[in-house]
């Protein structure tokens, strides 16, 4: 039986929903981690089925749930779907899930919780200053923490670069589409990380995302001024980060809030 002290974090994913109970005191899943298989098309309400199942068979009465969305996420309501199918956009994801759920449900940005579990666990650990996270997959997801708040709702992969969407000349599946050698993929990202170099002066990059454990290949290739360095949570990233922003909402604690040791 899980424990009630500890969170249950789920992360909704193109091809699978992922959930795990976690330890905040290590970051930890608490128990196995759950994959259910996203349903074709990864409609709200078939969505919100799978989260039910997963909160019914791997949660502990009243523990606080977290749920990612791959899109911003504004009050509860999902504003956006670059990935994701686009009846998302305008659902109250708060309201859908709390219905099927039967209990509060935080909803967050996918690439918001992946970057707070790394703030507090992980490669960002004990950094102060602007730290930017990025995963870098089917498009690029970012998450912009300052002395250890997060301000949510960033989408940096959606700035404009040569006139498109970075994600679209710069993501991960664009180097696998294209075939790209690691040294070309890097001329492209070095561009992208540059004009973030030029926007927010950060202290440090984290790059997530599956790509990251090829880190070596690519990472040393950049020639930025900043430090850059992998993540190190990587799948667990977004379960972590939705169960720590479940428990604060839990205790009150708003959003955008200081992230500390639990």
């Amino acid at each position: 039986m899980v424990d009630d002290a500890h969170p249950f974090g789920i992360d909704f994913g193109g091809s699978g929903i992922k959930g795990a109970p976690v330890d905040l005191r290590t970051g930890e899943f608490a128990a196995d981690r759950t994959r259910i298989a996203t349903p074709p098309g990864g409609r709200p309400e078939e969505v919100a089925g799978v989260v039910a199942e997963l909160v019914e068979t791997g949660a502990a009465d009243h523990a606080p749930v977290g749920v990612t969305v791959p899109g911003i996420v504004l009050h509860g309501t999902v504003r956006s779907a670059a990935n994701i199918d686009r009846s998302w956009i305008g659902t109250d994801a708060v309201d859908l899930f709390r219905r099927r759920v039967g209990r509060d449900v935080v909803v967050v940005n996918d690439a918001d919780a992946a970057g707070l579990a790394e703030v507090r666990y992980g490669a960002a650990r004990d950094e102060d200053g602007v730290v930017i996270v990025t995963t870098l997959g089917t498009g690029i997801g970012s998450a912009l923490v300052y002395d250890g708040v997060l301000i949510p709702n960033t989408e940096l992969g959606h700035l404009e670069m040569r006139g498109k969407d970075a994600e679209r000349q710069a993501a991960n599946s664009v180097r696998e589409r294209k075939e790209l050698s690691w040294e070309d993929w890097a001329k492209v990202l070095r561009t992208y990380y540059r004009m973030l170099e030029r926007l927010f002066s950060p202290d440090l990059f984290v790059v997530g995302g599956g790509v990251s454990k090829h880190a070596a290949k690519f990472l040393p290739l950049l020639d930025l001024d900043t430090r850059i360095v992998p993540a190190t949570l990587r799948n667990t990233a977004g379960i972590v980060g939705a169960a720590v922003l479940a428990a604060e909402a839990a205790r009150g604690v708003t959003h955008a809030s200081r992230v500390g040791q639990p």
